[in-house]
């Protein structure tokens, strides 16, 4: 371990532990830096004859902290050069080191968009976790959720995101992608995501978000169609989908009762996105296209997971 700065120790010496100090520890010793490394690696610029590249460790642990905290490129090196606690995360010491500027921050970033290598990750970490047994395949719950984008004509070319579109959910309408998603329905892990434009219907994913292994599937009323229903008989799955009323029609007692059950099986599938926009403050889509956006998305969802699950993983030794 290299040298402290004056700085960093006297940062070392605080008497108390905030909680960002917290997560970053449990952070620190769940996320399979090494796994993750390894997707990367291959793929990373060498030390050659011009300016040797950053270690992939540093630069990995900034883009994390980038999706925790909800920083951009320029506002995640501002925050390393103004916050010890992250410069520490980071293995970076302000005494020696130089800080990455915000160009090569987004480096990674486009590096990452350019070999598809979110979705690697995120399927390393899925990997990682049902070789602890916390990722389980007897039951998945389907379900989507609509990620706002910037509607505003303020920009240089003057236009929306053209990958974006509209779509009404009840009397509202909203401008932006759908992230739907696969759940493990005893762990509340995602296991498959899909990143569609707005006006994307969540049918038009259903059978892509099964892994092909369930014996039960759960589903909100927006999954209720006959052939849904066809379709998990002919496989022998039970069948979870909640049932939507008839045109003037009420719903019976039976049914109610139902859709009661169903509403407390698949209530574990709002989990992942509660952590994305509660706790990591994913509310908004922060890149102009889809794909820049659905590559962002697989690192939330992996980080998500891990961190739905940091206290058993840190138990067992991950």
């Amino acid at each position: 371990m290299k040298q402290l700065s004056f700085a960093e120790v006297e940062f070392s010496k605080k008497p108390k532990q905030t909680r960002r100090e917290r997560f970053l520890l449990e952070m620190e010793a769940v996320v399979p830096w090494a796994r993750l490394e390894a997707v990367i690696k291959p793929h990373y610029p060498k030390t050659g004859n011009g300016r040797s590249p950053y270690k992939l460790s540093v630069m990995l642990r900034i883009h994390c902290m980038q999706q925790w905290f909800g920083y951009g490129d320029a506002a995640m090196e501002e925050a390393l050069h103004e916050v010890p606690l992250l410069r520490r995360f980071a293995g970076l010491d302000i005494g020696s080191d130089t800080i990455p500027d915000e160009s090569t921050i987004l480096g990674l970033r486009h590096l990452l968009e350019r070999h598809g290598l979110s979705g690697l990750l995120f399927a390393e970490v899925n990997a990682l976790l049902m070789e602890k047994g916390l990722l389980l395949r007897e039951g998945t719950t389907v379900d989507a959720t609509l990620i706002a984008a910037p509607s505003s004509t303020k920009n240089r070319g003057g236009k929306r995101d053209p990958e974006m579109t509209q779509t009404r959910k009840g009397n509202q309408w909203y401008f932006g992608m759908k992230a739907h998603i696969g759940v493990d329905d005893q762990s509340g892990l995602v296991h498959t995501f899909i990143g569609t434009t707005a006006k994307t219907s969540d049918m038009s994913q259903f059978t892509e978000l099964l892994h092909g292994e369930e014996v039960r599937i759960s589903a909100d009323r927006g999954y209720d169609y006959p052939h849904v229903h066809e379709l998990l008989q002919q496989h022998g799955l039970e069948d979870w989908v909640a049932r939507k009323s008839k045109p003037g029609k009420g719903l019976d007692i039976r049914t109610q009762g139902l859709n009661r059950a169903i509403a407390r099986m698949r209530a574990i599938g709002e989990h992942p996105f509660r952590i994305l926009k509660r706790q990591f403050g994913f509310t908004k889509a922060r890149y102009r296209g889809l794909a820049k956006n659905t590559a962002q998305m697989f690192t939330l969802f992996a980080l998500g997971n891990l961190y739905q699950v940091r206290r058993l993983l840190w138990a067992s030794g991950a």
